[in-house]
């Protein structure tokens, strides 16, 4: 008998291309649009670009929105008093990088909760206000003031999206 041996394919530059446009294509995109202006990013270091750069205040009223919680909750979160907010609105300040990369973090977070519950953002919105065993008895909401309690639930929403303990 003969050995036969498979033969192997060379490698192909413009399938290696036609896949890279693909990937391109289907990567996910988030966009926050505040003040006229429109933040786009694709990759991390895109949202690195537009942490160092700044975004508006205004953005603080949009993710309050998407996640559901009135702005004084918020504010909270990010440690801004009620007066400062207005002033730095008003003089359309923009964010310095921790409090821009949350409000990208955050708005990132929302897109993949919601995909995660099937589009169904009012299950979403309800899965943040409950207490959840796998991060420790606390709401996924109360975690979102910093970057490793954002993980952390995004690491939770992860767990569920592949039918894991969450």
């Amino acid at each position: 008998m003969e050995n036969e041996n498979p033969k192997k394919k060379s490698f192909d530059p413009q399938e290696s291309i036609s896949r890279a446009k693909e990937y391109q294509i289907s990567k996910p995109k988030w966009h926050i649009v505040s003040e006229g202006s429109e933040y786009i990013w694709t990759s991390k270091l895109e949202r690195v670009s537009i942490i160092r750069k700044g975004i508006p205040y205004e953005s603080i009223e949009g993710i309050s929105k998407r996640i559901n919680l009135p702005i004084k909750e918020v504010l909270y979160l990010f440690g801004l008093p009620q007066t400062t907010y207005n002033k730095k609105r008003r003089e359309k300040s923009l964010l310095n990088g921790r409090d821009s990369e949350i409000v990208l973090l955050l708005t990132e977070l929302v897109d993949f909760g919601i995909e995660v519950f099937n589009n169904e953002e009012d299950k979403f919105q309800r899965w943040l206000k409950k207490p959840n065993y796998a991060l420790g008895g606390y709401t996924p909401e109360s975690l979102l003031d910093s970057t490793t309690g954002i993980q952390e639930v995004k690491n939770c929403l992860n767990r569920l999206e592949h039918g894991s303990f969450a």
